[in-house]
């Protein structure tokens, strides 16, 4: 991995670790001033610092979010990132991919995929976890 990648990877790793505070502010330091958050599941966006903070500290949560980071995968200014979260109730995990400019996020495309029961057709090959 070239020192640009390793530079960018911690700066994803940093985020992950303030989103873990629960202090959103914190974690919006890692964020460009040109940041652009895009949720293509369900079309949305969220531009800039102040509204990434805001939807954050509004979310109806049923108590602290917790991330746990399975996987970071970085190459030069793009890292992308497997995590799990959950606040006790809800629990999901986000595949985000990140662009990293100038030690700040500037672009993520977030994906959060639905758990879903396998069809029976498939159950000869495959072992359930």
């Amino acid at each position: 991995m070239t020192n640009i990648a390793s530079n960018n990877k911690q700066v994803v790793e940093e985020f992950w670790a303030a989103m873990q505070t629960n202090d959103f502010k914190s974690a919006g330091e890692f964020l460009h001033d040109d940041y652009i958050l895009e949720w293509p599941q369900s079309g949305e966006q969220i531009r800039g610092r102040v509204n990434f903070v805001a939807i954050n500290e509004n979310y109806p949560a049923h108590g602290r979010w917790e991330f746990t980071v399975h996987q970071i995968l970085a190459e030069d200014d793009e890292v992308v990132s497997d995590v799990g979260v959950t606040d006790g109730v809800v629990t999901g995990r986000a595949i985000t991919f990140s662009t990293v400019r100038n030690g700040k996020i500037i672009h993520q495309i977030e994906f959060w995929p639905d758990p879903f029961e396998p069809p029976a057709w498939r159950g000869e090959w495959v072992e359930k976890k």
